[in-house]
């Protein structure tokens, strides 16, 4: 019984604190003002740099919104406000523009670095909950990050603070994107190892194999094709003519199938049971996710990669585009 009142009072406290963050930001939404539309102008037009700085969690919530940046179109990088006294002010050209992020306003290590940023004349966006800070009166802009209340019960660890901050930080970002006219395309050749990049640049002739291919002719008996096809493991064999075309495809299925037939016989010709008609592909530059749309459209593990003439060129398993994380 004990524990499940724990428990009960567990979830109560996760739902106060999703539900005091959730009034933060919607609180947030409906106090943006013509600032928010400044410091987006402000950044789309600068020709170097956005550096994005912070100490604590206003630093690690720093480095998340650089990075967003970053892969969003807006070059974009973190540096710490201690790193900069010591020689990394260095990196901050004239180009650049510094979003600067502190709650209070009066973080120490970063109000120092403030006089030096503002002495090359480099634009400056704060990010703090207290509009009279020294930040703020640095800042050529100032995004208020202002909460009514933290979700810890103490009101001491920061966290509606630093969830609107991160959040604020997205909403620079998709504005950007959208004034970029940033599209999947642009967002993918910064991902290039994810599903996205995979999904819209992988293509055929990345994946397909070309060598050791379980081929036959027609006049293969089926025993032997069997054969073939436990050595090639590809749960298939190509049917192949004299000039190379391919006639049919004999797979695992129709072999069991054939099993079925009151005249099976292991020495008849392979080409008996096979697919006289199989689905093929002649564009090896096809996106390997339209190619397992197909390979899934049509239900089959195996497809050829043909070219105009019908010789084969290669050929794509539905394991090779699973193993390469290529989704529809």
């Amino acid at each position: 019984m004990k524990r499940e009142k724990e428990s009960g009072n567990m979830l109560a406290v996760a739902r106060e604190v999703l539900e005091t963050e959730a009034q933060a930001l919607l609180g947030a939404a409906k106090g943006l003002d013509g600032s928010f539309d400044k410091a987006v102008e402000l950044i789309y037009g600068i020709k170097g740099k956005c550096i994005v700085t912070g100490v604590g969690k206003s630093g690690l919530v720093g480095a998340k919104i650089a990075a967003t940046l970053a892969s969003t179109g807006t070059s974009s990088f973190f540096i710490h406000p201690t790193e900069a006294l010591h020689g990394d002010l260095g990196m901050i050209g004239p180009d650049d523009l510094v979003i600067a992020i502190s709650y209070s306003g009066e973080s120490e290590e970063l109000v120092k670095i403030l006089p030096h940023i503002k002495r090359f004349d480099i634009p400056l966006i704060a990010m703090t909950g207290e509009s009279e800070s020294t930040l703020a009166k640095y800042g050529d802009i100032s995004l208020s990050i202002k909460v009514e209340k933290e979700a810890c019960p103490l009101g001491a660890a920061p966290t509606s603070s630093t969830t609107l901050t991160m959040a604020l930080g997205d909403a620079l970002a998709v504005a950007l994107m959208k004034k970029r006219d940033f599209r999947a395309e642009d967002f993918a050749s910064f991902h290039p190892g994810g599903s996205l990049g995979k999904r819209l640049f992988v293509k055929i002739e990345d994946l397909m194999r070309r060598e050791n291919l379980p081929v036959i002719s027609p006049e293969t008996s089926l025993k032997e094709a069997v054969v073939v096809m436990s050595e090639g493991r590809l749960g298939n064999v190509l049917i192949e003519d004299e000039e190379g075309r391919l006639v049919a495809v004999l797979s695992d299925g129709d072999v069991r199938r054939a099993l079925m037939d009151s005249s099976f016989s292991l020495e008849s010709e392979a080409i008996r049971y096979a697919n006289r008609n199989p689905k093929t592909c002649r564009n090896k530059r096809m996106l390997a996710s339209e190619a397992l749309e197909m390979i899934e459209n049509h239900k089959i593990q195996l497809l050829p990669i043909v070219d105009d003439s019908g010789r084969v060129k290669g050929v794509l398993h539905l394991h090779d585009l699973v193993e390469a994380g290529i989704k529809r």
